[in-house]
């Protein structure tokens, strides 16, 4: 696979923007930890494999642990979860195929008991910027890094 194009190149002024909103989400105060996970989730479920390197790797270099990281992708059959990262994972997947059936009452009902409703926005723009990077990696085919091959 082959990069499209770049999408900072091509449209430098609307990416600030994106940029901009991104670090808001990251300066919102919801837990670091929490955002890799759900960043990961929503990745995952995008298929895009871009940000599900970079958030992967950037969660084990903010000290996840390897079985977490694999263990997102089956995250309901886990007890390495807490009430409040379940939940959250719920919210990511309802909110990422929202097309699906909207986000039902009882889910944001389930929402409010771990999450006050300043952190269900907060984590509603959270989700939304990863699928905001989700749609631009996979349109344009971002490429992670790849490490060089080691000589045999």
């Amino acid at each position: 696979m082959q990069p499209r194009l770049d999408f900072f190149a091509e449209a430098p002024q609307l990416m600030k923007y994106v940029v901009s909103l991104n670090r808001a989400v990251e300066e919102s105060g919801l837990d670091k930890g929490l955002l890799h996970l759900i960043k990961l989730r929503a990745s995952q479920i995008n298929g895009c494999s871009y940000c599900v390197e970079m958030h992967s790797r950037e969660a084990r270099e903010d000290g996840e642990s390897e079985q977490r990281l694999y263990l997102v992708a089956a995250w309901k059959e886990s007890p390495l979860f807490s009430e409040r990262e379940r939940m959250a994972f719920k919210w990511v997947e309802t909110v990422t195929r929202i097309a699906d059936a909207g986000v039902p009452d009882e889910l944001y009902q389930e929402g409010l008991r771990h999450f006050s409703k300043e952190e269900l926005v907060k984590l509603t723009v959270a989700v939304s910027m990863i699928n905001t990077w989700n749609r631009l990696c996979v349109t344009f085919h971002a490429i992670h890094p790849v490490p060089t091959a080691k000589a045999a």
